[in-house]
This record gives C-alpha cells, sequence and structure tokens, in this order.
C-alpha cells in the first residue's frame, strides 16, 4: 500500500507532466503568430539598421553602402528641420486640444440624463471612419470654391473672408489640425468617461455640501482622479500625432510647397516619391528614436504626477 511520501511524489509527477504537456501546447499555439511577427516586423525592423547605410533606391539591386551620408545630409536639410518643427507644432496642439475636448465631452456625456447613448455614438462616429474617408471629406469642407465653409460665407455675403484652407501656407496646417482633432477626440472620450464613472458620486457630494463650487471639485477631485486615464491618453495622442499621415496625404500631400510635411510624410514621399529608400529608412530610423525618447519621457512624468497624486 503506498504511504503519504510516494503519493506525494505520484501527484508532483503527474502535475509537473500536465504542466509540460501545456507548456508543449502553449508553445504550438504561439508558434505561427511568432513566425508571421518575426518575418513580417522583426525583420524588416532591424534590416532598415543596414539600409540606413546605403543609397538603395527601393527598385534596383544594386545597394551601395555610403556610410553616416544619409545622416549627415539629413541634419544639414532645411527640409528635414521643417518637417520637424510641424511635426512638434502639430503634437503639442494635438495632444492639448484633443485631451481637452475629450474631457468636456466626457463630462457632458456622463451627466446628461437623456440620450447619453446617442451623444456617445455621435462624438465617438469620427473615430469609426478612415484616415483616407476623413480626409476627402475635409478636403471638400474646406474647399475654397466650392467648400462648406466657403459656400456658406458666399450665403450670408461675407465672400471677402473666405480662406483658401488648403491652398495657403498659413492655414494649411490648422485645417490638418481642426480634421485629426475632430476624429481623435471622440476615442479618448471614451477613456476619460470610463475614468468619470470610476469616480465615488460621495465625493462630489460631500464637496458640495462644504460649499465647492463646480471648477473647484473639477480642479480638486474629478482632475486628480483622471491621473491615470489622462496618462494613457496623453501618450497615445502624443504616438498618433508623431506618425500623422492620411490627412496630409489626402488633403495636402505636403503641400503648398513642403508646408504641411511632417518625418512621418518625407521619409513616405523620399522613400516611394523620390526613389531614396536609403535615405527614407535613415529618416524613419531617427523618427523611430524620437518617437521612443518622448513616449519614455511621457510616461516618466505622467507615472509620476499620478503617485504625487
Amino acid at each position: 500500500m503506498p504511504n503519504a511520501n510516494t503519493l506525494g511524489v505520484t501527484t508532483n509527477t503527474k502535475a509537473a507532466a500536465k504542466k509540460k504537456t501545456w507548456l508543449s501546447f502553449s508553445v504550438l499555439f504561439i508558434l505561427p503568430s511568432f513566425i508571421l511577427y518575426t518575418l513580417f516586423v522583426i525583420y524588416p525592423t532591424l534590416n532598415s539598421f543596414n539600409l540606413s547605410f546605403t543609397n538603395w533606391d527601393g527598385v534596383s539591386d544594386e545597394i551601395h553602402y555610403i556610410g553616416f551620408d544619409n545622416f549627415v545630409e539629413m541634419f544639414h536639410s532645411e527640409r528635414v528641420y521643417n518637417a520637424l518643427k510641424n511635426t512638434v507644432i502639430l503634437s503639442v496642439a494635438l495632444v492639448i486640444l484633443e485631451n481637452i475636448l475629450a474631457i468636456i465631452l466626457a463630462m457632458l456625456v456622463d451627466q446628461v440624463r437623456w440620450f447619453k447613448n446617442l451623444l456617445r455614438s455621435i462624438f465617438y462616429f469620427p473615430v469609426l471612419l478612415s484616415g483616407i474617408v476623413m480626409g476627402f471629406v475635409w478636403a471638400i469642407i474646406f474647399n475654397y470654391n466650392f467648400g462648406v465653409i466657403s459656400q456658406l460665407l458666399d450665403r450670408i455675403g461675407l465672400s471677402a473672408y473666405k480662406i483658401d484652407w488648403l491652398g495657403n501656407p498659413n492655414y494649411a496646417l490648422i485645417a490638418i489640425l481642426i480634421t485629426t482633432v475632430w476624429k481623435g477626440a471622440g476615442y479618448y472620450m471614451i477613456i476619460y468617461l470610463a475614468g468619470l464613472q470610476g469616480i465615488p458620486p460621495e465625493l462630489h457630494e460631500a464637496a458640495a455640501i462644504d460649499g465647492a463650487s463646480r471648477w473647484q471639485q473639477f480642479r480638486h477631485i474629478t482632475f486628480p482622479l483622471l491621473a491615470g486615464a489622462m496618462t494613457v491618453c496623453v501618450m497615445l495622442s502624443m504616438i498618433g500625432a508623431l506618425k500623422i499621415f492620411d490627412q496630409i496625404a489626402v488633403m495636402t500631400d505636403g503641400g503648398p510647397g513642403f508646408a504641411t510635411e511632417t518625418l512621418t510624410y518625407i521619409v513616405y514621399k523620399v522613400g516611394f516619391g523620390e526613389l531614396r529608400q536609403g535615405y527614407g529608412t535613415a529618416l524613419s530610423l531617427v523618427l523611430f528614436i524620437l518617437i521612443l525618447i518622448v513616449s519614455l519621457i511621457q510616461v516618466k512624468l505622467l507615472r509620476k504626477r499620478e503617485v504625487q497624486m
């Protein structure tokens, strides 16, 4: 008859065998995805480091190593500095405007009693549109000759105030900004709304009894308790702004001139439009490092703010 020690060893052996079997199945399930991810993501990413030191045009079989020439040209290019300036302007403006608008929309949806789901759907609807479709729609709205804004100004006798939004370098970037805020605010609204619904109503009730105004309740209760949601939204909106592409491609094609070119768009224009894949890859490598640094700084600062609260 087996004693307690023998039963214990047998049980452990069976558990170990069962665990080993599950691990084997897990590897089998993960393996196809891992192979595809390696082929289409990891290998091209690693290969881009190699291509950034070449003058490959993306078409021919000839590849010549040119050392750091791509990076030297990049750091002496006014076009790249202009794209960097546009990227910074768009990123800062988008993060601020998208998050402010998203918080306002979330508070509105959270406080209304009627048509809450309808309002949530209306505000979230732009998120469902593809960037290409959204770009075409807003390109028509901003059109100088037959756009909605121009037609409206003509109807009310204010034709003198018509603006060539997409043809004027001073307004083209603003048009891109408005379009992107319109599309993105609804997405961040959902995240802030989840954060608002996690705040105990007793806190606001106690503050109201103590005589706190709505602004004081927002400043000392709502805003601090939204720190977690804000960390996520700010990080996502910053990364999205650094990668902005669709709106520019459809609405302005980087123009007029180079007025709306960003780092992402210049990578596409140089790599595929001018057949300079080596130079474009070097630009994308710098963009990758920039996004990585900005993301790490953001996470560190915003997490520090959460801890302090």
